[in-house]
């Protein structure tokens, strides 16, 4: 009599074409077929941005060189506020030149018995609140899942933007979960570690994790962009670059919210990152 994992490579034999499992669960953690380990993906499969890269006033620069993570925090605080109840589109993209590839994340999952795949490709933001500490920004997100054809019912996604340092931004949630299988909820955790802000057009790029743990599993991870319909202006006044009023001044006016850390270029010279930091964004007359 045949055992229960040899029946199922009978099965599989016909709508596969071959069969090297051994059992069932081989089946349903095999990745040849889509599946993966019944557990979430987790915060530390993220690949650390390393340098997170803001472009404003038509300029782009690594935040570290003229920026404080309180700068960041509140430049995101306005970015997201000015789009809030907006949809905000999700593409798959390159790394490199913050370009989307796909309109949209895929993620190979496993619902019931069946590998198939995912898809998300905006999210609407319904709520944006200041958390405490004025590093943490609070998110109500409701992701646009799909897979098979279907759209399940999803509960609103708890999401919360950390602002740890000027290169350690990410955004994650304890997770939200999906009504994907007639028994059971599947529950989604997603993190992203953003490394590129965009505050003239509204892009947010990073490296995401998600997860999907019960009757649906599977997730995936990659780099994805966030394109917000609406920018991060008018910014608040302490947030805006002030001009120096004398170059030969020894000590630039004091902006609140930005950490400039060398001194304002005078007649004796300054290497070329010193030039950098304090010309930046460059004022076109």
């Amino acid at each position: 009599m045949l055992k229960i994992s040899q029946i199922s490579c009978f099965a599989l034999l016909m709508a596969a074409g071959g069969c090297s499992l051994t059992s069932v669960k081989d089946y349903f953690t095999n990745k040849s077929f889509g599946g993966t380990s019944n557990m979430p993906a987790h915060a530390s499969e993220v690949k650390n941005a390393g340098s997170i890269v803001v472009c404003r006033s038509k300029q782009c620069a690594p935040a570290k060189l003229s920026m404080s993570k309180e700068y960041i925090y509140n430049s995101l605080l306005h970015l997201f506020d000015n789009n809030n109840y907006q949809k905000a589109l999700i593409c798959d993209a390159d790394a490199s030149t913050h370009t989307c590839l796909e309109n949209y994340i895929t993620l190979p999952i496993t619902a019931g018995v069946a590998p198939t795949y995912a898809y998300i490709d905006y999210v609407k933001i319904t709520d944006v609140a200041v958390g405490k500490g004025n590093n943490r920004l609070n998110l109500i997100l409701n992701y646009n899942l799909t897979f098979g054809g279907q759209t399940p019912d999803c509960t609103p996604s708890k999401s919360i933007l950390f602002a740890k340092s000027v290169n350690h931004v990410i955004l994650e949630d304890s997770g939200y979960n999906c009504k994907m299988t007639a028994i059971g909820a599947t529950s989604v955790k997603t993190v992203f570690s953003i490394d590129y802000i965009d505050l003239d057009y509204g892009f947010i790029g990073g490296y995401y994790s998600i997860g999907l743990s019960g009757p649906a599993y599977g997730g995936g991870s990659g780099y994805m962009m966030l394109r917000l319909p609406k920018d991060a202006y008018p910014l608040a006044p302490e947030l805006q670059a002030k001009k120096s009023r004398n170059k030969s001044q020894s000590q630039p006016a004091a902006i609140p919210g930005i950490n400039i850390e060398t001194e304002v270029i005078n007649a004796s010279g300054a290497n070329e990152e010193e030039r950098a930091v304090q010309i930046f964004p460059i004022n076109k007359k």
